[in-house]
């Protein structure tokens, strides 16, 4: 399984999910929680409590990598992210078909998902580069094929955030899923690659101030 990382930008620090932030986690989601109408988010701690659990026991199993997400700012938690549905590509193929094969240490492909932020880091740079982190890490350390990142297909402001990172929209899903109003949801995949990597960083980059706009 991917080894505890955390990761430091100018403006964030992502670090492993513990049950030792679970209150910070609660202030930050009891900000304004009319921000979360497409975005499922836990309420109070005992809903809090048991998403890290389930987060930390997907982790045990090599199949996500959950972080919180502080706000160097203010110093304060501000929400969590996790590269997720961790994929293994090394050796051989598991039998029969759909079985789980052995995790490996570096995933082959990985989603970037389960991503909220208080109401007051929303509009910031915090998602921004936070994406940049994760994408980092798992482009450049762990060198993946692929990264998916997905929304609700209403949830315009946030297609719009993964689409400003350069990903491509792979197409829509229709009724993937329950969505976060219970309603039956329809959802827009996207994509980047790891050819597209260079490209997207650049772009990044220029957006965080890392360099110089072109």
């Amino acid at each position: 399984m991917p080894a505890f990382v955390t990761l430091s930008g100018r403006s964030v620090r992502l670090e492993p999910l513990s049950l030792a932030v679970v209150d910070d986690l609660v202030a930050a989601a009891s900000e304004d929680r009319s921000t979360y109408a497409f975005t499922r988010v836990p309420d109070g701690r005992e809903e809090m409590t048991s998403y890290v659990e389930a987060a930390l026991a997907e982790q045990a199993e090599g199949r996500t990598l959950p972080f919180a997400i502080r706000w160097l700012h203010t110093d304060r938690i501000v929400g969590a992210t996790r590269l997720m549905h961790l994929e293994y590509w090394q050796g051989p193929l598991p039998w029969p078909p759909g079985t789980r094969g052995v995790v490996g240490e570096v995933p082959s492909v990985a989603d970037i998902g389960y991503t909220w932020l208080a109401a007051s880091a929303q509009g910031t740079s915090v998602n921004r580069e936070s994406k940049y982190l994760m994408l980092s890490l798992a482009f450049e350390t762990w060198q993946v094929h692929r990264i998916t990142l997905k929304a609700d297909v209403r949830n315009l402001r946030s297609r719009a955030a993964i689409e400003a990172l350069g990903a491509r929209l792979d197409g829509v899903r229709r009724a993937d899923s329950r969505g976060a109003d219970d309603t039956v949801r329809d959802t827009a995949y996207y994509s980047i690659l790891a050819c597209e990597w260079p490209e997207v960083r650049e772009r990044m980059h220029a957006r965080l101030g890392l360099v110089s706009a072109a």
